[in-house]
């Protein structure tokens, strides 16, 4: 999954770009595993493999029946599931998440990352969000959560032994503490949290003690990591884990974003994964330089197959990219009706009903084009980028016509429309950064919506503004993700083509 290129001794971050927040991991032997926030998606829950913390590559999704996850058909964008702890004890891995739309915390176990995981344990005596697991050398299992607020658990069962204890709440007058991680290290506990918002000032802090329990002291030069007050083009940089390589160098994983255009600048790929080097002064971690261009680890690279570009639908079943909000029913997202091809069955009206029939991958690039070939001579749907429900960009098809409709806030309308040809029709999308900033409201980039002559010709019919399909304007915590929907009957798609451009 991930996109990183080398030059010379350094790697691109982020190590997995595009909607992949809330990154925690863990390492077993030469493997490295990390689990990330999907939010209203379903699958929920992404999970990825590497031997070098930087080509990564999606294993499956650890929450794929609705068993684990069943999001009401009701619940929010942004809603679903939050903040996953992913670890490795007694032979198992352990996954720890909450989820804010249905059943709170919960807790899954598998002794393969790449799945099954099983049925999710509840944890009614454990509140809040961002839980955490860290098992102490009598075997007692400590779950952490954001405030910051602690509490013994059995993983097994689920029960909770005596009430949650409050054992650190951050830096005084920072808001949000959370994402907690505890680890022994040395002598030490070390209790790693988030703090300040998920917003421009969010930063990592750390405290450590004696037990798991405490008493903490907080590190003299918290935050350990932020990049607020600056202008580093990665922003918003928090919710770290740490993990230690096989040489014994130590690494964290973390969130930030890439804002773009002029002010206040804006992000659209979401919160993506990065990676920093960490060294030990003094018994207190220090955070490297987070940078674009990273310097490689100490060990050799690991040869890394890249996702295909391409989809033809073939397989049986989707690739674990492919998510949809909410639920995916089979009867409504088949590979089967029509061999080769993916057929949509029409749930909800259209891209603003919570029960739209969508299909989609998260866009990984600020720049890139979409193509799809699709047969909408059954119903209505096509191509589109999504936020939510009230902001997304849409390239329909129906009756010998072909349409760019553009959701933002209250507001829809068809911007364009043209007549298309009989048969199937390809679909094109095209995302282009800001090279330069114009002026203090030039946007981060333009989408442009369009269909393809049989000569490769793109025939643009809108385009339109990327500022809308923003965090800063739309809220919420996710990114963009492009993909099929259908909005009436049953429309058809032979393949789908998502091609990076320069960044």
């Amino acid at each position: 999954m991930s996109s990183v290129s080398e030059t010379g001794n350094s790697v691109n971050n982020p190590v997995i770009p595009g909607f992949h927040p809330d990154p925690s991991v863990c390492r077993v032997g030469a493997d490295y595993y990390v689990a990330c926030s999907s939010f209203e998606y379903f699958p929920g829950v992404p999970v990825f493999h590497s031997r070098d913390l930087v080509h990564w590559t999606q294993i499956g999704n650890a929450l794929d029946r609705p068993s684990q996850l069943d999001l009401p058909r009701d619940s929010p964008s942004s809603g679903g599931i939050y903040a996953p702890t992913l670890r490795h004890h007694d032979g198992r891995f352990w996954l720890i998440v909450t989820n804010v739309s249905g059943d709170g915390n919960l807790l899954f176990s598998a002794t393969d990352p790449a799945g099954p995981w099983s049925d999710p344990v509840r944890l009614p005596g454990v509140p809040g969000i961002d839980p955490d697991l860290a098992w102490d050398d009598e075997g007692n299992c400590w779950c952490t959560v954001a405030g910051v607020g602690q509490v013994r658990i059995d993983p097994h069962t689920g029960e909770t032994f005596g009430p949650p204890r409050r054992i650190w709440s951050g830096t005084p007058g920072a808001k949000a503490p959370e994402a907690p991680h505890l680890y022994r290290i040395g002598e030490y506990w070390y209790l790693l949290i988030a703090e300040g918002g998920t917003e421009r000032c969010h930063g990592v802090s750390i405290a450590r003690g004696p037990s798991p329990t405490g008493p903490f002291e907080p590190c003299p030069d918290n935050p350990i990591l932020s990049h607020r007050g600056t202008e580093h083009p990665i922003q918003n940089t928090g919710h770290g884990d740490l993990v230690q390589g096989p040489d014994g160098s130590w690494w964290m994983v973390l969130l930030g974003v890439r804002p773009r255009g002029g002010t206040p600048g804006w992000h659209v790929l979401g919160r993506e994964t990065f990676l920093a080097p960490v060294d030990w002064v003094d018994g207190w971690p220090v955070v490297g330089e987070l940078a674009t261009d990273l310097p490689a680890p100490p060990w050799p690279l690991q040869p890394h197959a890249p996702v295909p570009r391409r989809e033809d639908f073939d397989l049986g079943e989707l690739a674990p990219r492919w998510i949809s909000p909410r639920r995916r029913l089979p009867e409504d997202c088949t590979t089967k009706e029509r061999p080769g091809w993916l057929t949509l069955r029409a749930r909800g009206g259209s891209l603003d009903d919570a029960d739209v029939t969508f299909v989609g991958r998260r866009q990984q690039h600020l720049s890139c084009r979409v193509r799809a070939l699709a047969d909408a001579a059954e119903g209505r749907g096509g191509l589109a980028v999504r936020l939510d429900e009230q902001h997304h960009y849409d390239l329909e098809m129906s009756s010998g016509e072909v349409r760019v409709r553009a959701r933002i806030g209250p507001l829809s309308t068809v911007v364009a429309s043209r007549p298309t040809p009989p048969g199937p029709v390809v679909l094109r999308i095209e995302v282009a950064a800001v090279r330069a900033v114009r002026d203090a409201r030039t946007g981060p980039d333009t989408i442009s919506l369009g269909i393809e002559e049989p000569d490769g010709t793109f025939v643009e019919l809108a385009s339109l503004d990327g500022r809308y399909l923003s965090t800063e304007v739309a809220g919420g915590f996710t990114g963009r993700v492009v993909g099929m929907y259908a909005a009436s009957g049953s429309v058809h798609f032979d393949w789908l083509d998502y091609e990076p451009r320069d960044d």
